[in-house]
């Protein structure tokens, strides 16, 4: 199957059918009946069809790029969290508001090769993008373990998202009271006959890097980056790869092999 389902073209708007708050995070479900399924790991560029660009000192200007959820047919998820005038700006959208939204776009997660298993670890947000992957190896009758780290409790209600994860909170209120690395330091000790699918912020990513690349151990990276277009053609989102060259996130990824990697830069 490929990796990546092609967007229609242009921007098209959508409508805001549902709206929950979890925790720390605001979760919106969209309607897109004429949509095509995208990929797990793939993203949308999102930004509200009204109150745009008319905030303080006219921000938001850009759309943000959010990974998906969760897919059914004719509907999409997204998970938020208020970080910023465009997040807050779309944190506050309710049901019978509408959403432009241009994708899927991108590259998403590749299937385990030699019989691995997979192992997701995520961070915050980067809890989104493995929820859809975890639906779908589930639905493959794979195991698909989810490793996940918050800041704290209210955070870490987002772990209600995936089926059966295994927590670590910074202040130790929920779960393992550490880093999600020292999850998955555990998990790989137990059997590093795995294929880790990782995503977070960039000095989680890292971590997750250079921990699989010590132990000979496949991983691939959703990566977070700010982005302008979404479609590769302002290389604002470029990461160097371990040949010298760059990738655009964007079109390249947003999935890639950690091993293409030198190192996660910090965005």
């Amino acid at each position: 199957m490929s990796r990546r389902t092609l967007a229609p073209f242009g921007r098209r708007a959508l409508e805001v059918t549902g709206r929950r708050e979890l925790g720390a995070y605001v979760v919106l479900e969209v309607a897109d009946p004429g949509g095509p399924a995208p990929r797990p790991g793939q993203f949308f560029m999102l930004a509200a069809t009204e109150g745009w660009g008319g905030g303080e000192d006219e921000r938001p200007f850009l759309p943000r790029a959010f990974s998906v959820l969760r897919a059914r047919p004719g509907r999409l998820e997204f998970m938020l969290e208020d970080v910023g005038p465009g997040t807050a700006r779309l944190c506050a959208l309710s049901p019978g508001d509408a959403i432009w939204a241009t994708g899927p776009l991108g590259l998403g997660f590749a299937a385990p090769e030699d019989d691995r298993r997979a192992l997701l670890c995520g961070g915050g947000v980067g809890t989104a993008p493995l929820a859809i992957w975890q639906d779908e190896l589930l639905a493959a009758a794979r195991p698909a373990p989810a490793l996940l780290g918050f800041r704290d409790a209210a955070h870490a209600a987002g772990a209600a998202l995936l089926a059966n994860p295994r927590v670590a909170t910074d202040d130790g209120s929920v779960g393992h009271q550490g880093l999600v690395t020292d999850l998955l330091v555990a998990a790989l000790d137990e059997d590093e006959h795995a294929t880790v699918y990782a995503c977070g912020p960039p000095p989680m990513l890292e971590a997750v890097r250079a921990l699989c690349a010590e132990r000979g151990v496949p991983a691939q990276l959703a990566l977070e980056a700010g982005m302008a277009c979404g479609f590769g053609a302002c290389f604002g989102c470029v990461v160097p790869t371990r040949d010298g060259g760059y990738v655009r996130i964007c079109v390249d990824g947003p999935v890639l092999d950690a091993a293409a990697l030198a190192e996660v830069p910090a965005h």
